[in-house]
């Protein structure tokens, strides 16, 4: 395929064949090399200026990865889930106190996992406008390479401030963790302030899509929501998440990477240099692997789905994420047994710039 510099990257767009290469050692992520597929002047630009450890290989990844992977093991996690469930059930109190229709994603979607990755890393929620709007212009394809340097730079700086104040008065949060690290000389401080900016806006960007454009392939499938509405087992619940994972992927960009040597896979020759684009949004609708793929069933077996990637680079946050859409989808559709959309689903803003798929505003209603 052909991107917005003239370079042509490979789009990888099977299932097997992206497995295959998401878990070679041969294929790298560091997006400072020669051929890795960026997404914008200004994404490029970027990964030039600020390094994190998904853009790095092994063994600094794996090394750098292992500071943070701690608060979201699946325990920890587990543990929080009755705090997750009275934020969300708190959430849908004021909703349902306040006028219909509602902006679901301003309501619910995107204050629950702010206020949870906020708790997690010790950031101050209410600075959530500034962050929110600064990460909105970071995963934007069609912010200019300005917008895109001072996003990152005005976040990069915010959380230096914050691992300084944790330096003189730690508490118990993963900045805290990440300070520590710093004074045992294991980080720098913009390093430490660096994997905070990504764990800040991976932390609800994703969820937050995912929450909103759940709801909408559930509405537009009221077959599967009225399941999903009336099961009371969690195991169910959670099923339905895997397969809303897999149905919409919401990782539009693609996982991008380089190759370091040549590669022969599906019949063809990945030159060393060459980049590579493994689109699991293909993948994840591969009818190989899920018959029927374009059929949202929650009832399906999708736990195979690459959503969350796959190999060394898959998502850290993804046991925290599935706890908050296991409990909204086991709750809000419970408690508004009637809610629909206030609009038509051709008039809602969808994102087709971001490199997150979702809508920018969801207004829904209900039956008083």
């Amino acid at each position: 395929m052909r991107l917005w510099d003239g370079s042509a990257p490979w789009l990888v767009t099977r299932y097997a064949d992206q497995r295959a290469l998401l878990g070679d050692p041969r294929v790298s992520s560091e997006a400072t090399r020669p051929g890795f597929p960026h997404v914008s002047a200004g994404f490029r630009e970027n990964a030039g200026r600020r390094r994190s450890f998904i853009t790095m290989d092994d063994p600094e990844h794996a090394r750098i990865r292992r500071m943070v992977t701690a608060p979201f093991a699946i325990k920890r996690v587990e543990a929080m889930r009755p705090e997750i469930q009275q934020i969300t059930d708190d959430l849908i109190d004021s909703m349902l106190a306040g006028p219909t229709p509602v902006d679901l994603v301003r309501a619910l979607a995107l204050p629950l996992p702010s206020l949870v990755i906020c708790r997690l890393l010790g950031v101050p929620y209410e600075d959530h406008d500034f962050f929110q709007r600064n990460s909105s212009l970071l995963i934007n394809r069609n912010s200019t390479t300005e917008e895109v340097v001072g996003a990152n730079e005005a976040l990069t700086d915010y959380l230096d401030e914050l691992v300084s104040a944790k330096l003189a008065n730690p508490a118990d949060d993963m900045l805290s963790e990440l300070a520590a690290r710093v004074t045992a000389g294991e980080l720098t401080q913009r390093e430490a302030a660096n994997m905070g900016v990504l764990l800040l806006i991976a932390g609800h960007e994703t969820t937050a899509n995912m929450i909103a454009l759940g709801t909408v392939a559930l509405l537009e499938n009221p077959d599967q929501l009225a399941v999903l509405r009336e099961t009371d087992d969690p195991k169910a619940v959670a099923k339905a998440v895997e397969e809303l994972l897999r149905y919409l992927t919401i990782v539009h960009n693609g996982r991008r990477r380089v190759a370091r040597e040549d590669i022969e896979i599906g019949g063809e020759t990945i030159r060393a240099g060459d980049g590579i684009i493994v689109y699991t949004g293909t993948g994840n609708w591969d009818a190989e692997v899920f018959p029927e793929p374009e059929r949202l069933d929650i009832g399906r077996d999708a736990r195979r789905h690459m959503a969350f990637g796959f190999g060394v680079h898959q998502c850290l946050g993804q046991p925290l994420a599935r706890v908050e859409l296991q409990v909204v989808y086991g709750t809000l559709y419970r408690r508004i047994p009637t809610l629909r959309l206030a609009t038509g689903v051709d008039q809602l803003p969808f994102k087709h710039d971001g490199l997150v798929y979702g809508v920018y505003e969801l207004p829904v209603t209900w039956a008083s």
